[in-house]
């Protein structure tokens, strides 16, 4: 009885920090569907009667479905050229581990540990120089460039804990290199690759500063036309922040939501299982 409780308990607090959590998302949506006088009165109102009228407006401003296009055009696909290439290079690094292959990888990864701020000008001006700004394959280049280094820190584990035997069977059988790797290894590495796939999803998805600065109106995504939009002439438009928010995050909360059980493994793999 004693232990029901406590599970009971437990479970209560774990709801708790759940609801805690989640009220400033909740928040926002009710936001979207009130009016601005509504949404800026003291004390909020939980009961009201809602509007569309903030989608309607949404959907109204000119070259929002361009920006969105744009935000799921470019992180799918800067993302999706990462993960190839990254798995590519995780399996070479894990099975023909080549001299160096531990600095290779501390200096993949020290890439990302450099502020965003830090490499700003060289990228402009490199940009810049090569015409790539504003062009749609240089913004996927540019973030797929961004997303290798941590998806194959996370990929090069996930093949490591895969039994070199595996290799050596098919080989043996007479598979070739190709066959292994993609018909043998990759499908046992499936919750890495969504795992990989969702967390660079995530930080391409809402990345403001390099589309803003190397970005421009061909390439322009969300999160610069919500900065660009947010203020009018009598302040900030916490409606239509409220509403394109709302919008905004649809796509990574049914994404995360979809892939959840490939994602919880994921990001378990490397510490409760070892070699498979």
């Amino acid at each position: 009885m004693g232990k029901k409780i406590s599970q009971a308990l437990y479970h209560a607090l774990l709801w708790l920090i759940a609801v805690i959590f989640f009220l400033p998302v909740f928040w926002i949506i009710l936001a979207s569907f009130k009016t601005k006088d509504q949404l800026l009165d003291v004390p909020i109102h939980w009961f009201f009667e809602p509007t569309l009228a903030n989608y309607v407006d949404l959907f109204q401003r000119p070259n929002i479905a361009n920006y969105l296009l744009n935000s799921v055009l470019i992180s799918v696909l800067a993302v999706v050229i990462a993960i190839v290439v990254a798995f590519l290079a995780a399996y070479s690094f894990s099975r023909f581990k080549p001299g160096g292959t531990d600095l290779v990888m501390f200096l993949l990864l020290s890439v990302r540990m450099v502020p965003a701020a830090a490499s700003v000008i060289p990228i402009f001006l490199m940009y810049s120089t090569l015409g790539w700004k504003d062009t749609m394959p240089g913004m996927i280049l540019f973030y797929a460039m961004f997303s290798i280094p941590f998806s194959l820190w996370i990929l090069k584990g996930f093949v490591d804990g895969v039994s070199e035997r595996f290799d050596e069977t098919g080989l043996i059988n007479g598979a070739s290199r190709f066959h292994v790797v993609f018909n043998v290894i990759l499908p046992q590495v499936r919750p890495g690759l969504i795992a990989a796939f969702i967390f660079n999803m995530v930080f391409v998805w809402n990345e403001f500063l390099f589309n803003y600065l190397i970005g421009g109106k061909h390439t322009t995504m969300v999160p610069v036309a919500l900065v660009t939009w947010m203020f009018n002439n009598s302040g900030v438009d916490w409606t239509f922040v409220a509403t394109m928010t709302t919008v905004y995050m649809i796509p990574p909360i049914l994404v995360v939501y979809f892939f959840q059980k490939f994602l919880l493994a994921g990001m378990t793999f490397g510490t409760v299982r070892g070699e498979i």
